[in-house]
């Protein structure tokens, strides 16, 4: 039986981890199928995080994490969760190999990954000059134009965001009306320095063996073609949370999951399902930076350990 068990071995994870045994619980496995780390260390440049003050990669900031966690009796279970349930006070949980744990408390923080767009270009460039995260990558175009692909609040609250940074930024969309909330959208058309590229279908990002250096896009009415001559280019046409190990045999969520299947948490991670947290990006509100993470992961920690008693 285990005192909690882990679920994905991002930053979240890994901190939950580290708080959990030194805090004094001696059974817990954190289940990640590959390297520990999560999805930022496949970041290239990282100069936003706390105390490091050299650039450095996302694999070269997550390299002491997994020893540091494992110091104090965390263990590693290379294996993907299939499925949580949850019996009485106890819940299993069913592994891709087919293996059973129990556990008395569960902490899922397996995070959630963007949505590609699916445009010529996209794979081939991204890390390159094409990026999902403005807070984490707009620093590097200052000065600079840029382009934003997308109509909802996210990209939206990102063009604006980048305009203060960058020289001009292009807001591109496939439609003329967005989905985000009238206040953003004013907010954005009254920024100078935002230009509005609408009703039109990314063909193409195009580059060089230094990375991206424009896109083409296609008005859907006219056909005209247009290129767009900037560096880089932030794709926020949403994400898919990954919360497959909640779902249930008969199709809802082990717990209380929003319209996007992100996991609702209050200030303490605690989920609606006692014993069950979530942490990282996973959840409700999430900002998608990695310190969030890891406070998510410790905040989640700390509670859980109260809650084991």
């Amino acid at each position: 039986m285990l005192d909690l068990a882990i679920i994905g071995g991002g930053p979240a994870g890994l901190t939950a981890g580290l708080y959990a045994t030194r805090g004094g619980l001696k059974n817990v496995v954190m289940f990640e199928m590959g390297m520990p780390g999560g999805q930022i260390t496949g970041s290239s440049e990282i100069e936003n995080y706390p105390g490091q003050a050299e650039v450095v990669s996302g694999m070269d900031l997550m390299a002491n994490w997994p020893e540091q966690c494992q110091r104090f009796g965390l263990k590693h279970e290379m294996a993907q969760v299939d499925n949580v349930t949850k019996t009485g006070d106890i819940f299993k949980l069913v592994t891709s190999d087919k293996k059973e744990y129990e556990a008395r408390a569960v902490l899922i923080a397996t995070g959630s990954v963007p949505r590609r767009a699916g445009f010529k270009g996209e794979n081939e460039f991204f890390g390159r000059g094409i990026s999902t995260c403005a807070t984490c990558d707009g620093f590097f175009y200052k000065g600079k134009e840029v382009a934003v692909i997308g109509g909802g609040d996210s990209a939206i609250e990102e063009a604006v965001y980048l305009a203060k940074l960058c020289k001009k930024v292009y807001l591109v969309h496939r439609r003329d009306t967005y989905r985000a909330a009238p206040s953003t959208i004013e907010h954005m058309k009254h920024t100078e320095n935002i230009e509005e590229v609408t009703n039109v279908i990314v063909e193409e990002v195009f580059g060089d063996a230094m990375g991206v250096t424009g896109l083409k896009v296609k008005h859907k009415d006219t056909g005209e073609i247009r290129d767009l001559p900037t560096p880089g280019v932030f794709v926020f046409v949403g994400r898919d949370v990954l919360n497959a190990p909640l779902k249930q045999a008969d199709g809802t969520f082990l717990c209380d999951v929003n319209e996007s299947g992100e996991v609702i948490v209050d200030l303490r991670m605690r989920t609606s399902v006692p014993g069950l947290y979530a942490a990282g990006d996973i959840r409700i509100d999430a900002p998608k930076q990695v310190v969030c993470a890891a406070g998510d992961g410790a905040t989640a920690a700390v509670n859980i350990i109260e809650y084991l008693g």
